[in-house]
């Protein structure tokens, strides 16, 4: 009953305005809606959609909690570290980045924290 429902992903914003700015000036996001005074909603490609909404759990979560897929993952990082976004640095058994990227035989990754703590990421499949 799901496989043809739209995918929403969620992200939690301790201060909901500076998560704003944050996808505007890092990102180059604007959102297309707000569903409720303290979230927002953003559109991506295809149809997909995130909701961020303010909440003090921000910043917990210790996983990557939402990821673009590109075709050029040199460009996007470029490009994003130009708006100022700090790509992290992984050195541990199965993931190892080189100046913020990792590279396996699925694919390349980059990962970042948005204002909010939480953990987002770019890959580009091989």
């Amino acid at each position: 009953m799901l496989t043809d429902s739209d995918i929403m992903a969620v992200l939690p914003a301790k201060d909901i305005k500076r998560a704003k700015d944050f996808y505007r000036d890092k990102l180059g996001l604007e959102p297309s809606e707000s569903a409720e005074e303290d979230s927002l909603i953003y559109r991506g490609g295809h149809g997909t959609t995130f909701l961020v909404y303010q909440t003090e759990n921000a910043g917990t979560a210790k996983n990557t909690q939402m990821g673009w897929a590109t075709d050029d993952l040199e460009r996007e990082v470029e490009e994003l570290r130009g708006r100022g976004v700090v790509f992290e640095e992984y050195d541990m058994p199965g993931l190892k980045t080189e100046n913020g990227i990792a590279t396996s035989e699925w694919g390349k990754a980059a990962w970042f924290l948005d204002s909010e703590g939480n953990i987002l990421n770019i890959s580009q499949r091989a």
